[in-house]
């Protein structure tokens, strides 16, 4: 796509807009669409090089020299990621510019800091050296900086994977069967599916593979009492209420009304009719204690960094600090508490988070084990053979991208003793 003034311009007004990062990305991205009503084009360019530059930050503020502005930052990413050569963006550019745009590109990625070469921040690496090796820290942070394919779910209330792929095909939409979720389909290229037949009729969702396992791990039953705890927007709580065949009572709880509000339309479309959104005020709201040891299933995705879902969220790694993260596993450890009082004998929760870190995934899990002797965990590989899910698991379901294909995400599974 040709590199203008106008385009240009564009991306150097978004990046303005994000890069202090107060607010997500996306969302700072999408009220910046909303203002400009700028062509499809024109988007997908702005989209592609603002991630692009969030993916390469590090990198790229090297090849700036201590001059790191919007427009820099944006050019440096067209010649050393975007594809564009020297030539084809000459004429937008200033005095000085393509002379230092040549050093751009032969700056060697190799000599490098490990955290510039992994593209993860410094105190990150630190924190990430107590439980990874530095060979391990680069490969996991070279996986996080590409895009993450487009994984759906099939909502088996309304349709059959084998029915939904056909469709695709048919459509000239380059799909293939999930490597792991038996209710999975990844598509190669990014297309605009909530325009999809497919879509707006309920047949899917977009979920990513590592997130559908999680509903496996559960395995509730039909008539099962269910506890989504953290339900935000409902993807799981969908997920959960398709393999209950829609019957028994699934609760999907929340702290965030807007949140729970995403869930009306999904809910709709999904031909679900066991879902009761409730929302409460904080994780010892007196709706979560009078169901307190009544509950077959617990689903806890708890708050967390979001570590493992960079392919996706960029930005994620430096709207995190040291300070949050320690605020985050005051929350976690606290939630995981309160709901596992929901709980009956024999009953099983899932504590899941997309984080990459021990802090906030083993680590909980072992504190909450050694002060709640009614609890033990059930080995992740095990259940995930029960469900006839081929893939290798010790004690903890643990994904990767650059292992599995999907964002980072962990699981345990609790299961109440007495």
């Amino acid at each position: 796509m040709l590199i203008t003034e106008y385009r240009l311009d564009l991306i150097i007004q978004a990046l303005r807009a994000i890069l202090p990062l107060e607010h997500p990305a996306d969302t700072t991205l999408r009220y910046f669409f909303k203002n400009e009503r700028i062509g499809s084009n024109e988007r997908e360019i702005v989209a592609e090089t603002v991630f692009g530059v969030l993916r390469h930050r590090l990198l790229l503020e090297r090849t700036c020299l201590d001059n790191s502005t919007p427009r820099r930052m944006a050019l440096a990413h067209l010649v050393r990621f975007g594809g564009y050569n020297l030539r084809e963006i000459e004429p937008v550019l200033k005095r000085d510019e393509k002379e230092w745009l040549a050093t751009v590109k032969s700056l060697k990625v190799d000599d490098q800091p490990l955290s510039v070469q992994a593209e993860l921040p410094e105190w990150l690496v630190e924190k990430m050296r107590a439980s990874y090796s530095d060979a391990d820290i680069l490969t996991l942070g070279r996986a996080m900086q590409q895009g993450a394919p487009l994984d759906i779910r099939v909502n088996t209330l309304l349709a059959k994977r084998e029915e939904v792929l056909q469709q695709l095909h048919e459509k000239k939409i380059e799909a293939t069967v999930a490597t792991y979720s038996p209710v999975g389909i990844r598509i190669r290229e990014k297309i605009p599916l909530n325009k999809d037949a497919l879509f707006t009729e309920g047949k899917v969702e977009v979920q990513d593979e590592g997130s559908q396992l999680l509903g496996f791990l559960l395995a509730p039953r039909r008539n099962d009492m269910v506890v989504d705890f953290c339900a935000g927007a409902g993807g799981k709580t969908l997920m959960l209420s398709a393999l209950m065949n829609s019957q028994g009572r699934l609760y999907a709880m929340d702290v965030s009304e807007k949140r729970l509000a995403n869930l009306k339309p999904r809910l709709k479309r999904s031909g679900a009719s066991n879902i009761q959104p409730m929302l409460i005020s904080h994780e010892n709201d007196l709706k979560v204690k009078r169901l307190a040891g009544k509950i077959d299933r617990v689903l806890v995705d708890a708050p967390c960094s979001g570590l493992g879902t960079l392919r996706r969220n960029p930005d994620l790694k430096f709207r995190q600090s040291p300070a949050s993260l320690a605020e985050l596993t005051l929350k976690q450890a606290a939630i995981l508490a309160s709901a596992s009082r929901l709980l009956k004998k024999g009953g099983r929760l899932v504590y899941a988070t997309c984080s990459i870190l021990p802090e906030e995934n083993q680590h909980i899990v072992q504190a909450f084990l050694a002060a709640h002797p009614d609890f033990k965990l059930l080995p992740a590989g095990e259940i995930l053979q029960q469900q006839k899910i081929a893939l290798e698991m010790g004690d903890y379901l643990e994904l990767r991208p650059q292992l599995h294909g999907t964002d980072g995400f962990f699981a345990a599974v609790l299961e109440r003793t007495a």
